[in-house]
């Protein structure tokens, strides 16, 4: 075999495995969404799962683009698997969370390719997909899921004042409910990745 050909069928099953691998963390992903926690200043259908973390993974071993594509598996299975109350704004909304997440903080590893760099890139996708929540909650979601179940803006406002009396308006409601659900989830991801990712970093290279 000459080098050149060698050199062909090592980068084709390089693709391969990628694609495999992208396709495995996209399902451990849809999974872990199944798994989800009610928060104590949110309302019910404010819940947080832990789908992020292999998405996360993902991007630190393989690249954002990588990272893109597993939380685009991950969002298109779930809606195949569970549909949708939003007519599919809420599932964007999670897809561009979930970017806004994980390809800052694979970007700022690859560069840095350090712990530091991590933690550095982790702190600063939590600020992003926090501000992109916070934006999102307030014009597109919150408006679709009212639309959804026939309710106004007030009464979702009136359900998180049920549960955090902080909330009072369109605006504390983003403030006391959105902005910490993002900031914790953000932080909860980041630690579980931060402690889990030198173990299973070598099954990739497997």
């Amino acid at each position: 075999m000459s080098t050149q050909t060698a050199a062909k069928t090592t980068n084709t099953n390089s693709k391969v495995k990628m694609i495999a691998q992208i396709g495995m963390l996209g399902a451990i992903a849809v999974v872990l969404m199944l798994f989800e926690v009610p928060l104590p200043f949110a309302p019910s259908f404010y819940e947080i799962d832990f789908s992020e973390v292999p998405v996360l993974l993902g991007c630190f071993v393989m690249g954002p683009v990588a990272g893109v594509a597993i939380e685009f598996i991950k969002i298109l299975l779930n809606f195949v698997i569970n549909g949708t109350v939003t007519a599919g704004v809420g599932e964007l909304a999670n897809f561009i969370l979930g970017v806004s997440f994980v390809v800052p903080a694979g970007m700022i590893y690859r560069k840095n390719h350090t712990r530091k760099g991590a933690i550095i890139g982790m702190l600063v996708g939590t600020v992003l997909m926090t501000f992109a929540g916070c934006f999102l909650n307030a014009y597109v979601l919150l408006p679709a899921y009212g639309k959804a179940f026939g309710m106004p803006i007030e009464a979702l406002v009136s359900m998180g004042t049920a549960v955090n009396a902080n909330i009072t308006s369109l605006f504390t409601f983003i403030a006391f409910a959105v902005a910490p659900f993002n900031i914790l989830k953000g932080v909860l991801d980041s630690i579980i990745v931060f402690l889990i990712y030198k173990k299973v970093r070598p099954i990739f290279s497997m």
